[in-house]
């Protein structure tokens, strides 16, 4: 019975991300007549503009939520997430690396898209990796967590710092790139982005059955015959390639990798990685597009960050979860 619950939840959501993809690239600041579409000036529109910003919803929702789910499991803390543990901060800040050097780096690193992506998963890779020395020496959720928060401000301070001695055309760039955009990501930086998240997801997938076990602790999971330090090199990996590398293009997206998880296991009523993931793969696409649709609201022209539209939808969940936990 619940797995046939389960298979109507997931098959609503499948349209229900369909129709929020059709509606994402229907809607826009620009009203495009059905009849019209032919025309050369809407389909550059639809083809260049709105179909990649779509792709891009979907991918980051997807990427990001997974990568919540996975970091949640595995530091055994509800409020785990790219955003929160500092792993997006870390992202950002080898972005801001980059960024703030580009006029002195050759410009066919610049536009290949490569070289943003890089800087940001070293950066995630970074703050991941000392986030988790310090998870192996507190056993407590909250230490763990103001940590992580922690590292987060160091890097941002870090990142104030280097904006301080930026060039106004790069410290511009690096601005705007904090408030979150779907609508940077052209078909070049899609080559770079898709192979990536999808490689990221692909390795989740793999390692549905270790998370599973896990979710008992890392001795129940070893008496199974499970390779500890593997599936840890590979969870640093995924998280690494699936936060850092839609982080570079879309810039830090808030909450939502920590919201998604927990919506999932409430809706399912599960912590089946079999089926938290594609769950959250679908759902956090779902939220993203929602979140970008709703940044286009004020139609004349202006686009809401959509940092901004996440925040909203995310932190009242993660109060919630807080609130919850506590009572």
């Amino acid at each position: 019975m619940a797995a046939h619950r389960n298979d109507i939840i997931l098959t609503f959501f499948s349209f229900l991300t369909l129709l929020l993809f059709a509606t994402d690239i229907v809607f826009g600041s620009v009203s495009i007549p059905i009849a019209q579409l032919s025309d050369p000036m809407y389909h550059n529109i639809i083809f260049s503009y709105r179909l990649p910003k779509a792709l891009t919803a979907v991918l980051t929702g997807a990427a990001i939520s997974v990568a919540g789910l996975i970091m949640q499991t595995h530091f055994q803390n509800p409020l785990a997430g790219p955003y929160v543990l500092g792993v997006s901060s870390g992202a950002s800040l080898g972005v801001a690396l980059f960024m703030l050097a580009s006029p002195i780096l050759p410009s066919f690193i610049i536009t290949s898209g490569w070289g943003i992506v890089v800087s940001a998963i070293i950066g995630a890779l970074a703050i991941l990796l000392i986030v988790l020395m310090v998870s192996y020496r507190t056993t407590q959720p909250t230490t763990l967590l103001i940590i992580g928060i922690m590292f987060g401000q160091i890097a941002g301070s870090i990142v104030t710092i280097l904006q301080n001695y930026a060039d106004p055309d790069s410290l511009k760039l690096f601005v705007i790139w904090t408030f979150g955009s779907l609508s940077s990501v052209t078909w070049t930086y899609m080559q770079v982005m898709l192979p990536l998240t999808i490689i990221g997801l692909a390795i989740a997938f793999s390692i549905q059955k270790p998370l599973n076990a896990l979710l008992l602790g890392e001795n129940y999971a070893h008496s199974l015959g499970i390779n500890i330090r593997i599936v840890r090199i590979l969870i640093i990996i995924t998280i690494a390639l699936l936060a850092g590398a839609t982080t570079a293009f879309t810039g830090p997206i808030a909450f939502i990798g920590i919201a998604v998880p927990h919506l999932v296991r409430m809706m399912l009523r599960t912590n089946n990685h079999n089926i938290t993931i594609p769950a959250s793969i679908l759902v956090g696409a779902s939220l993203l597009l929602v979140c970008d649709i709703c940044s286009q609201l004020p139609a004349n022209g202006t686009i809401l960050p959509i940092n901004a539209i996440s925040s909203i939808v995310g932190a009242p969940i993660i109060i919630w979860i807080i609130l919850k936990n506590r009572n």
